[in-house]
């Protein structure tokens, strides 16, 4: 039987809704020559999806899993609860086709238009230059083609062989198993191409307790990147948070200290400066806002996005030092082959 040239590995809890979305949506992709690999805790069915039950704890687990059983020399990763539109496959192979030194392909993960407005609050977080911070808006906005060394697993087709060559997914860590593959693969000297056209639609959390919730998963597993592995973690936006943090809380504290010491002066200048930031910071809020109500048409709407905003950055700001001052961050399962990187069941 002839390999398909492109495996789709979805790992997955059970069949939801969301999956039965993104199956739909493989389906009718103008690029043919793939095979589906879904990957739920219990044997399931599903025409035309090769199901592999594995009870791994995780996603880097299973996809490592259904990378391992994948007969196509591309693996195409998406999240249960993303769906791609009709040419990405077939616009990622053009781009693996230009050379041989493009190991990965990615692109935009943008909010369907279908999500509630709680959802789409907090997709405009990532969306916005305020919110995204030291994330990048391209990874939840259309941009022009570039080179990317960072890129999550919603939307990321590696070459088979090379992601072999790196031992798959570092099951070691969850959030982050993909910021680490890319600084694998990226090591290897070869290059992630991000491409507008290799698009997916991208379910988000509902704010504000679940995308909080998310933020705080992130932000304690980049700042212990941003130690553990600084080529592509330790950068300046992704401190930018706690930065604000610091000023917003210590601002008025070393305020007062300074005057009941009778630094007056000092503490009136510091006052100026302490003042200034917040009205250049509630600015740039009110300007995230109102492109939200220029595009949306939503006043509720805007004010979700405004005040997410904020929240993402307080959660972020805070969280992200406590990564950073971590030994570890993480355990793994007795039952697991660490030289293999994958689950053992039984």
């Amino acid at each position: 039987m002839k390999k398909p040239r492109v495996s789709v590995i979805i790992p997955v809890r059970t069949l939801t809704p969301y999956l039965r979305e993104t199956i739909a949506h493989l389906k009718r992709q103008s690029f043919t020559d793939f095979e589906i690999i879904v990957l739920p805790d219990q044997e399931e069915r599903l025409a035309g999806v090769k199901i592999i039950p594995t009870k791994a704890p995780g996603p880097a687990f299973k996809r490592n899993i259904g990378a391992k059983q994948a007969g196509g020399e591309i693996l195409a990763f998406l999240d249960d609860d993303s769906y791609p539109v009709k040419d990405w496959l077939k616009q990622a192979i053009k781009i693996f086709d230009e050379e041989g030194s493009i190991v990965g392909v990615c692109g935009p993960t943008l909010t369907p238009p279908e999500d509630n407005v709680s959802q789409k609050a907090s997709g405009w977080v990532g969306m916005s230059w305020l919110g995204a911070a030291g994330a990048g808006v391209y990874r939840n906005r259309v941009m022009p083609r570039r080179e990317v060394d960072d890129f999550p697993s919603v939307n990321l087709l590696v070459r088979k062989a090379d992601f072999e060559k790196v031992g798959g997914f570092d099951i070691n860590h969850w959030p982050g198993e993909d910021t680490k593959l890319c600084l694998d693969l990226i090591k290897l000297g070869k290059k992630i191409v991000y491409d507008p056209k290799v698009l997916v639609f991208h379910h988000r959390r509902t704010v504000f307790l679940p995308h909080l919730k998310q933020i705080s998963r992130y932000a304690q597993r980049r700042g212990f990147f941003a130690k553990k592995f600084p080529e592509t973690s330790f950068r300046l936006g992704y401190f930018v948070p706690t930065f604000f943090v610091i000023g917003l809380l210590g601002g008025p504290i070393l305020i007062l200290l300074l005057r009941m010491f009778g630094l007056s002066a000092i503490s009136s200048s510091l006052t100026i400066v302490y003042l200034s930031t917040i009205a250049i910071y509630l600015v740039l809020l009110f300007l995230s806002g109102l492109e939200v109500l220029l595009k949306e048409r939503n006043f509720y709407l805007a004010f979700l996005v405004v005040v997410a905003i904020f929240l993402t950055h307080l959660t972020y700001g805070i969280l992200f030092p406590l990564g950073y001052l971590k030994k570890e961050l993480g355990v793994v399962p007795k039952k697991v082959d660490r030289k293999r990187k994958v689950y053992v069941e039984g």
